[in-house]
């Protein structure tokens, strides 16, 4: 993250010809918010040090014991990387004090808050968000309804999407999907009439990366089509964990901006049945290996008594999974 950081402000000065501070700032109006961070990035830049020299000597980035040195751009040539990254040959003491243990983005300022509250989300896979405890929110991102249907009364645990309606849902709409009340001409509750024998059920992703739709846009990396319009959507993709569930091909219910119209499994089951309207999940994460399978289904919502059944699919097809 550091590095692509690095080589952005590098291309971002050499695309506008101006120097290394005037491309952080041009980032740092492009980006929501001041990453001050950045500011510490100019003065190795400046020195004419490659990305890896320079986040390595801020210590974002590190070498592991026994390990190859980690790098993306072949070493400078007047020395070798490794002797460069040596304590004594920088003059960057002060600011490895400072960044000492910056080993994250969450080591940012601006970031530290939500970061300690993606954590949460990451470890137990649950909404953030998520008032009566029932696993679904009102909130779109941190695990809010952009992976799962959307909470409708986020103050009743007895309330929320996939639940086979209560009392036909005469009175209020148990189950999420829109669909309540009585019909004044027969006295026949909508949901009976409507939904009664339409075999409903809800679509649920157990995935990795390809389930969750990681997805980085190109216009972040590349300085030819960056602007403050880019960039707009960063907080919910962070907050989002960088993956975009609500365009992935199992549950995505969104018309999606990067790569065309969505066209879901989810989509298509709500077309054929209004009833089935909210009733998904995604409960995907990056870097998800088979044996950890069992921790996800912990985070699965479905009530056997209470609610309709499910279509469950199983798909770890990302790369990650094919990595060690």
């Amino acid at each position: 993250g550091c590095v692509l950081v690095v080589s952005v402000i590098e291309q971002l000065a050499q695309w506008h010809n101006s120097t290394v501070k005037a491309a952080m700032e041009r980032l740092c109006d492009y980006i929501p918010g001041k990453y001050q961070i950045m500011h510490h990035m100019s003065c190795c830049i400046d020195r004419e040090m490659n990305a890896d020299v320079v986040c390595h000597a801020l210590r974002l980035c590190k070498q592991d014991p026994g390990q190859p040195l980690c790098h993306l751009y072949s070493p400078p040539k007047l020395q070798h990387l490794s002797e460069l990254m040596h304590r004594s040959t920088f003059i960057f003491l002060p600011l490895q004090k400072t960044f000492m243990g910056f080993s994250s983005v969450c080591a940012f300022p601006l970031l530290a808050n939500l970061c300690e509250k993606i954590k949460h989300v990451l470890r137990s896979k649950l909404p953030f968000e998520d008032f009566d405890g029932d696993k679904f929110s009102t909130f779109p991102t941190l695990r809010g309804y952009h992976w799962r249907g959307r909470d409708c009364n986020d103050k009743n645990t007895t309330v929320y999407p996939g639940r086979r309606p209560d009392n036909w849902d005469a009175k209020s709409d148990s189950n999420c999907n829109g669909i309540w009340g009585v019909d004044p001409k027969d006295g026949i509750p909508y949901e009976e009439k409507f939904c009664k024998g339409a075999d409903s059920k809800g679509v649920v992703l157990l995935g990795d990366s390809a389930g969750a739709h990681f997805h980085i846009p190109p216009e972040w990396m590349t300085v030819t089509q960056m602007s403050a319009k880019s960039f707009a959507n960063l907080p919910m993709a962070f907050s989002d964990e960088f993956d975009w569930p609500q365009f992935s091909e199992i549950t995505g219910f969104l018309n999606s901006t990067i790569g065309g119209w969505t066209d879901s499994l989810y989509l298509r089951l709500r077309k054929r049945n209004r009833c089935n309207h909210r009733d998904l999940q995604n409960i995907s994460q990056n870097g998800i290996r088979g044996r950890l399978i069992q921790e996800i289904r912990s985070s699965l919502a479905r009530n056997q008594l209470l609610d309709n059944p499910a279509i469950v699919i199983y798909a770890t097809i990302g790369n990650d999974v094919c990595n060690g």
